[in-house]
């Protein structure tokens, strides 16, 4: 049965039990994305900096917290990151005389949007927000502490080839799949789940589980290069939690 077949197949079979009376909140429950043992959860970047408050504030991100909570309840595996920046990080505009926020430089892995001082280590700004509650997380990863190299990417830095570890470790766990949440959907979520696909892992995107920055376009530019490479964009509703 081909990929044409299988789907007039499927599109048949849904028709007929709606005709059939299958309510059809039963037949949303039947398409419905069940979190397997093979799945990871990867929260990305919810942190003090990049809520209202913070050094980076994403606009609304706070909101994402209390579903994100939910959802993740739903996950055996979950994964949190954060931004993890030393003081005078090569990202930030205040290390360049008379360079100011968002502005771009060229750096040595390409160019690099200069952003206030955020996420400093140890500092209260770089903590996960305070009412994120996912006591079951099995692992921190921390990205963007090398010092003259930013980091986006849950899975390698701003070259695009130096990796965290995030790679080897869902590999050895046997995890396939990884779905999104966090904070920007244009920066760090997107480059995250672009870089999963790279790696051969399935990524999902929790649209409203994210907020983006949207900086020139960019959230729109982030869902075209992400819906591309195969990443798919689903809602929480789409989940069994």
């Amino acid at each position: 049965m081909n990929a044409s077949t299988r789907r007039e197949f499927v599109q048949g079979a849904a028709t007929s039990m709606l005709l059939a009376g299958l309510p059809a909140t039963a037949l949303a429950q039947a398409r419905k994305v069940k979190p397997t043992a093979s799945d990871v959860l990867l929260v990305v970047d919810v942190q003090n900096c990049f809520v209202p408050g913070g050094t980076l504030p994403v606009k609304d991100g706070d909101q994402i917290v209390p579903l994100i909570n939910r959802i993740a309840a739903a996950f055996q595996h979950v994964v949190l990151t954060q931004d993890w920046h030393t003081p005078g990080h090569a990202s930030f505009a205040s290390t360049y005389p008379g360079k100011k926020p968002f502005e771009t430089i060229s750096l040595a892995y390409g160019t690099q949007v200069l952003w206030p001082d955020h996420c400093v280590q140890g500092t209260a700004d770089s903590d996960l927000h305070k009412d994120l509650r996912i006591p079951h997380a099995e692992l921190i990863i921390r990205k963007g502490y090398r010092k003259q190299m930013d980091s986006y990417s849950a899975f390698f830095e701003a070259d695009g080839k130096t990796p965290t570890g995030l790679v080897g470790y869902l590999r050895e766990r046997g995890l396939k799949q990884v779905f999104l949440t966090g904070l920007a959907t244009d920066f760090c979520v997107a480059w995250s789940a672009l870089d999963a696909r790279k790696a051969g892992f399935a990524a999902l995107v929790i649209e409203d589980a994210t907020r983006g920055i949207d900086a020139g376009g960019s959230l729109a530019k982030a869902w075209q290069d992400m819906l591309g490479a195969g990443v798919k964009r689903i809602q929480s509703t789409d989940l069994e939690i």
